[in-house]
């Protein structure tokens, strides 16, 4: 005998409810709102001059070239050189890597210790790195170039390096202190209990379990020197310039014919950099901030 049991268990609901039609259409015109500069940008820099002054930004490109491109690679006129961005992305690249790794290695340090090595006046040190944090640039300028000038690396990469280095470690220290503070203290007093000393916690048992951190404070140190303009115009040098610098001189010559595609070329290019770093590592961020990265 079969009987026609009624079927149990809330009914599903549809995908299409007022919440949803909210929540979606904001997130698709948000997008829409940061794409669309993308768009013009990219199907700008694949066109030529006569089919821009034809005013439809938004139209895709027609014929398609790359001329641009390599225009703004290899012989954009920077300045009073004509040699394109290559030699600016270079001067960015030795720019950031020495900066990202030292400040990085020495915030993770410190946070390191303030967390699980207390010393006397260790306080007092947080609580200087923190108001450090929060100065802004433009009040050491001055101090800077004085200092610089007097170790006689004004005008050199070093210079940047070394302010970028010194000005990335303050947040950075935060950062790896909050993180620190987040992970179980069991393990470093078993640590201690086995003998292990302070370099060897670190390396063996800090470091492995801090990834997501490292990934947040790289991305950070990355993004904040290779965007970078005030630092690098002043103390670079005009032989030294990052990519940043180059960038501005292109779009804003006042010589010549302006070449729109030349210059949304040359703005992508300089972009590049971060956009891939976030790609590549977007993910760490998420899993650095969620696991404690803003913790207090």
């Amino acid at each position: 005998m079969t009987t026609n049991a009624e079927a149990s268990g809330p009914r599903p609901r549809s995908f299409f409810t007022p919440t949803r039609i909210v929540i979606y259409g904001i997130i698709i015109v948000a997008a829409l709102y940061y794409l669309l500069p993308l768009y013009v940008m990219i199907t700008t820099s694949l066109k030529g001059l006569p089919e821009i002054r034809i005013g439809n930004i938004f139209a895709p490109p027609l014929e398609v070239t790359f001329e641009p491109w390599v225009k703004a690679w290899t012989s954009a006129c920077t300045g009073l050189t004509c040699n394109g961005l290559a030699p600016g992305f270079w001067n960015s690249v030795k720019i950031t890597l020495p900066s990202t790794i030292v400040s990085v290695f020495i915030a993770a340090v410190s946070g390191y210790s303030l967390v699980n090595w207390r010393f006397k006046g260790s306080e007092f040190f947080f609580t200087v790195l923190l108001l450090g944090s929060f100065i802004p640039y433009q009040v050491m300028l001055y101090p800077l170039v004085m200092i610089t000038a007097q170790m006689k690396i004004f005008g050199t990469l070093w210079a940047v390096i070394l302010i970028h280095t010194i000005f990335g470690m303050p947040i950075l220290t935060l950062l790896f202190r909050n993180y620190f503070a987040s992970l179980p203290q069991e393990l470093f007093k078993a640590a201690r209990v086995d003998g292990a000393g302070f370099w060897r916690i670190f390396f063996q048992i800090m470091v492995p379990m801090s990834l997501p951190i490292f990934a947040v404070a790289i991305i950070l140190q990355v993004t904040g020197i290779w965007n970078d303009f005030l630092f690098g115009v002043v103390f670079a040098g005009t032989q030294n310039y990052p990519m940043t610098v180059q960038l501005n001189n292109i779009v804003n010559s006042v010589q010549g014919v302006r070449e729109y595609n030349v210059n949304m070329a040359a703005t992508i290019l300089t972009a590049a950099v971060p956009l891939i770093v976030y790609f590549v590592s977007g993910k760490w961020f998420v899993r650095g901030i969620a696991a404690g990265a803003v913790k207090g």
